[in-house]
This record gives C-alpha cells, structure tokens and sequence, in this order.
C-alpha cells in the first residue's frame, strides 16, 4: 500500500487508500499496524506467469454435424 494516510476525525482514525475511506478505528497505532499487515501480504502474493500471446487457433471448434445452418431454413 504505497499511498495511504491515517487521519483523525474526532475520536476516530481513519485509514484511506488514495482518495478512498477503507478503515475506520479508534487506536492510531493499530490503524498503522493494520496498514502494515496488508502491506505485507499483498506483497507476498506471487503473481501468476504472463503466458505470451500466439497466434493459434481457438479452443473451442464447432461440429459442423451438430448445429444446422440458418441459410438452409429459409
């Protein structure tokens, strides 16, 4: 989380991710220790490989034997 802050509002913190409101409490400190906590997963998640795009054909064929053509019914 590269862009928060933690403000007060009376006797409330709140967290916000940009410009958005994602966590109200009432500690500072466990505002922060919860910010580092989401932090540290996110940066544990391993992003999935990238598979590179080709030029193949698609996954899914039609049988030609098992949908008529609409032409033919006219």
């Amino acid at each position: 989380m590269k862009n928060y802050s933690i403000i007060r509002i009376g006797n409330e913190y709140i967290v916000q991710a940009g410009e958005k409101s994602v966590l109200k409490i009432a500690s500072r400190r466990r505002a922060a220790r919860l910010v580092t906590d989401a932090a540290e997963l996110l940066d544990s998640q391993v992003a999935p490989p990238i598979t590179p795009v080709t030029d193949t054909e698609p996954s899914l064929t039609r049988d030609p034997g098992s949908t008529s053509d609409l032409r033919e019914n006219t």
